[in-house]
């Protein structure tokens, strides 16, 4: 997959203000909330700066800190629902058979013969698991696939490539 500029990866969104000194509630999709500081340099999603976090303390969804952009309570809830990222190349390096959620985004879906039927657009989760948006080879609206063992049996990151096993549709059933 070849891209014109770097992956960047969502890892938190501005909550708003917090108290009255100008701190701001950043929260954290992160597994560890203050690696938002180590980040420090938060990005908007076209790439632009976004937020500057100096210093920060944890709060029970993400962190509570000072951001150089950020001077008073307003300045902070004008920022509400800012979505902050930084790039994929910052992120640690995954332990051996793991990975990034975002590395299965751009990823050839095939079929158990082996066709082509599109590729992994995005990764959503509405509550129950994560799905992988399916952008069809052929063009038309995108479809889901559950992000479960049966569904995606094989995955081939470095490859560039998943294995996709759609599920039976059931139709409705017919009264007994």
């Amino acid at each position: 997959m070849s891209e014109s500029k770097e992956k960047l990866v969502l890892v938190g969104q501005v909550a708003g203000g917090f108290g009255v000194k100008g701190e701001v509630r950043v929260t954290a999709w992160t597994a560890d909330p203050m690696a938002l500081l180590d980040y420090r340099d938060l990005l908007r999603a076209d790439g632009s700066p976004g937020l500057t976090l100096l210093s920060g303390r944890l709060d029970k969804n993400g962190v509570v800190g000072r951001a150089k952009e950020i001077a008073t309570k307003e300045a902070a809830d004008a920022l509400r629902g800012l979505k902050l990222f930084v790039p994929r190349a910052r992120l640690p390096e995954p332990e051996e058979d793991e990975f990034y959620l975002t590395d299965l985004i751009g990823l050839e879906a095939r079929d158990p013969e082996d066709a082509v039927l599109g590729r992994v657009k995005s990764v959503q989760n509405f509550g129950a698991s994560d799905m992988l948006e399916i952008a069809p080879a052929t063009g038309g609206p995108t479809w889901y696939l559950p992000f479960t063992r049966e569904a995606v049996p094989d995955l081939h990151i470095a490859d560039g490539w998943l294995r996709a096993v759609r599920p039976t549709e059931v139709d409705e059933r017919e009264p007994d």
